[in-house]
Order: structure tokens, then C-alpha cells, then sequence
């Protein structure tokens, strides 16, 4: 006998395949499933208030120190207070004539690296709902075709068992992945978020000078 009949099967999948519209943020991108709005790309004014960066800053990645403290302080493994901590000890570090230029670039460096990291993310999220798509129509076909060896006379139980086992396990790991998702998606408000709190950091950190 079967431990769980295949149509409950049918019903969770498309319980959980039908969620993804109504998870989905408003849009006219069918492969974007989080609740949170898609800004494929986040421009500087909504992470900086200080004065307009001058062009020189673009140049940030030749500076092999400012690059390194872009990269240590943009990652989420560093607490965030740390991070903040390092930025203050940075600048106070910096002869007065050049912390003006050297923090702004820092300023650049930090944005252009965080806006891609949480581009990527985005993009990421778009492959994995789609592959949610296609594993939850896998789904629906192999519960259907179960259903229909269930009933089938003469069926081949050893069969019946093996492939609704299959289903089980397809169906948890389909489960499991859609509740991850939740999580992916507040990556790359996390990101903004690390990244306004750095930027202002660096504002205060000048206004104080």
C-alpha cells in the first residue's frame, strides 16, 4: 500500500505552483516571485546625501587600499557596527588634505560593488523561480501519471511504489526550495539596506571633520 496518495500529491503542487503569482510584487516580469518590488538597478542618489561626487571617484579600483576595504566592507559576514567602525578608523587615518577624496571614493567603490552584487542576486532569483516553474509542471505530470497507474488493473505495484516514493521525495525537495525563496528574496533589500547605512556612515564620518 502507499504511504500518501498521489492526488494529495497533485493538490500541494499546485497549491504551491499557483502561490507564485499571488507572492509575485506587482510588474510585467512573469519570472520575478518575491513580494518585494523589482529595482533591477539602484542609482546613487537613493543611497547618498552628501555633495555631488566628483569624476576622479569612478577611479576608486586602482586604489589598491580603497579596493580592499570595498570589498571587506561590503560583505554581509562582517557585523555591520564593524563595519562602520572600520570606516571611522579609516578616516581617521587619512591626512586631512585627502580624506574629502579618498572617502568619497569610497563612497563610488562601495556602490558600483554592492549595486552589482545585488543585481546578480536579483538575476538569480529570476533563474531559480523559473526553475521552480518547470519542477512544479515535472511535478504535476508525474502525480497525474501515477494516478493514472493507481488505478490502471493488472498495475505493477512494485512500480506504483517506487515511482510515488520518487514523487515524495520530489515534492519535499520542491517544498523546501520554495520556502528558501522567502529568504533569497530579502538578499537584495539587505544589501540596499548595508549599503545606505555605509554611505551615511561615510557622510557623518566628513560632516564631523
Amino acid at each position: 500500500m502507499m504511504r500518501w496518495p498521489s492526488l494529495i500529491f497533485l493538490s500541494v503542487v499546485l497549491a504551491a505552483s499557483l502561490a507564485w503569482p499571488a507572492l509575485a510584487a506587482q510588474g510585467d516580469d512573469p519570472d520575478w516571485p518575491c513580494i518585494q518590488r523589482k529595482v533591477p538597478q539602484l542609482s546613487l542618489v537613493q543611497v547618498w546625501n552628501g555633495a555631488e561626487l566628483r569624476p576622479a571617484t569612478v577611479e576608486w579600483s586602482k586604489d589598491a587600499t580603497i579596493s580592499a576595504l570595498v570589498v571587506e566592507l561590503s560583505a554581509r559576514r562582517v557585523p555591520l557596527q564593524e563595519a562602520q567602525q572600520k570606516i571611522r578608523g579609516y578616516a581617521q587615518g587619512l591626512p586631512v588634505g585627502e580624506r574629502e577624496q579618498r572617502l568619497t571614493m569610497l563612497v563610488q567603490g562601495l556602490f558600483d560593488h554592492m549595486n552589482q552584487e545585488r543585481s546578480e542576486v536579483i538575476s538569480g532569483i529570476a533563474r531559480y523561480a523559473r526553475g521552480q516553474r518547470d519542477m512544479a509542471a515535472r511535478l504535476r505530470r508525474e502525480a497525474s501519471a501515477v494516478d493514472a497507474l493507481r488505478v490502471k488493473p493488472g498495475a505493477d505495484l512494485n512500480e506504483l511504489a517506487l515511482r510515488n516514493d520518487r514523487l515524495v521525495l520530489q515534492t519535499r525537495i520542491f517544498q523546501e526550495r520554495a520556502q528558501s525563496l522567502s529568504f533569497v528574496c530579502e538578499v537584495p533589500t539587505l544589501i540596499e539596506q548595508r549599503l545606505y547605512a555605509l554611505t551615511k556612515t561615510i557622510a557623518q564620518t566628513l560632516g564631523a571633520r
